[in-house]
């Protein structure tokens, strides 16, 4: 009954996972953050991704696996030989044959471990095609912000030049009415100058970022500028994310799967102890056709330790199993802490950041007026236009900042993209 219900889910989620790979997962266009990829684009990405491929190709060995672990290794072997008798006493030479066909049996104990190993190897497979998919997801929302910061300074910079432009026609006019110096003039065409090479930088990072994210997520499609969208705050406490991240990780579930099947085959190794029997029937012809044999042999092979050095290594196997377990399950609580913390903070980095952006273009604007009234000096305006630049682009950088840490918390707890099961379809409804 139990090993029913087992094979039952196995087929329930490998059914799911083939939809997951060929794209036949829906997901709601209404769901989608609007600083983030299409759905549709998210899952050609996922489907199409090396890593992911090669794990789906990894689950189908897997299931050819099963079918061998299910069947068992055993065939039938035909044995057949000839011989000729020679009878001293008469000198008669009769001609002699025997046939038999025989074939290992696998003791009770043994297929019920076997089926449980191709089941268990299955379940691994899956997980580690989850967590291919998973980790692809993570490597694109990576890429995905550090496009969108080189877009952002890129645009930021063109900002600065612009403006630089225009203090620098002011000067000229200024220069040519006698109300300033040249020297004034040759400053702001420096320092617009200046801020022209940093906006090539900035394009061209820019351009590498768009290349590497093209390169490895061909099906993402860029576009020319996204919405600015406002960071919002964590709800839940580091208890609530601690467990939705346990609870729907797929490389703690694989490295338990894997734990499961070392203790199965450390299981097997002990029952091979006890070797299985080869059972065969055979027929004779001897004596020239005069007596004909018919009969049924038992074999079993003797083992001197062999067996028993080889249980004691997969015991020791799966001991090695259960500690990769609790290891990466440590190694999980800590990166949950870390990626709730850092959401936590950067929300709040990107209020300070952005108070602090709000004063300074202020009073920026406040010199420039100054500066066009001829009430303020040159260097004076030149300062609060780098000051400002900065404290924007350390905004912007804070704002992004938080939006990828919220995102990839939301992530690892599987409720921003369904990632190839019910449950991330379920949960993937509260970015």
């Amino acid at each position: 009954m139990k090993r029913s219900e087992s094979s039952n889910k196995l087929k329930a989620g490998c059914s799911l996972l083939v939809l997951a790979l060929f794209g036949n997962l829906v997901f709601a266009a209404e769901i989608s953050p609007p600083d983030l990829p299409s759905p549709a684009q998210m899952e050609s990405a996922l489907n199409s991704y090396l890593p992911a491929l090669n794990a789906a190709s990894e689950l189908k060995m897997e299931l050819a696996n099963q079918r061998k672990w299910n069947s068992g290794s055993y065939e039938f072997n035909l044995r057949a030989g000839t011989g000729q008798r020679n009878i001293a006493s008469t000198g008669e030479n009769l001609k002699e044959w025997d046939v038999a066909l025989e074939r290992p049996l696998r003791l009770y104990n043994k297929v019920g471990i076997d089926e449980d190993i191709g089941a268990a190897s299955v379940a691994r497979a899956e997980y580690a095609l989850g967590n291919a998919r998973h980790e692809a997801a993570r490597t694109l929302l990576q890429l995905w912000f550090a496009w969108q910061r080189e877009q952002a300074q890129t645009y930021l910079w063109q900002q600065q030049v612009d403006i630089l432009k225009q203090q620098a026609q002011m000067a000229e006019k200024r220069v040519k009415a006698g109300d300033a110096p040249k020297l004034e003039l040759n400053q702001a065409q420096a320092a617009a100058a200046q801020a022209g090479v940093s906006w090539h930088q900035a394009q061209l990072r820019a351009q590498l970022a768009n290349n590497d994210l093209r390169r490895q997520f061909p099906a993402i499609q860029l576009p020319d500028k996204l919405p600015p969208t406002t960071p919002q705050a964590v709800e839940h406490d580091f208890a609530f994310w601690k467990s939705r991240i346990l609870e729907h990780n797929h490389e703690l579930g694989m490295v338990q799967e894997q734990s499961r099947v070392q203790q199965l085959l450390a299981q097997r190794s002990r029952a091979d102890q006890l070797p299985d029997p080869t059972v065969g029937v055979r027929y004779s012809n001897e004596s020239g056709g005069s007596e004909k044999v018919t009969g049924v042999y038992v074999s079993m092979p003797l083992s001197f330790g062999q067996r028993s050095a080889t249980a004691e290594g997969a015991i020791q196997q799966a001991v090695i199993a259960a500690d990769q377990e609790a290891f990466v399950k440590l190694r999980l609580e800590g990166d949950s802490y870390a990626a709730y913390t850092q959401a936590v903070n950067n929300h709040s980095t990107w209020q300070l950041a952005q108070e602090a952006a709000l004063a300074i273009r202020s009073n920026a604007e406040l010199v420039a007026k100054a500066y066009s009234l001829g009430e303020s000096s040159l260097p004076d305006s030149l300062t609060a236009h780098r000051f400002a630049l900065e404290s924007s682009l350390a905004e912007t950088l804070a704002q992004l900042d938080a939006n990828e840490a919220r995102y990839r918390l939301l992530l690892d707890a599987h409720q921003l993209w369904p990632l190839g099961n019910d449950e991330d379809e379920h949960h993937a409804n509260h970015y």
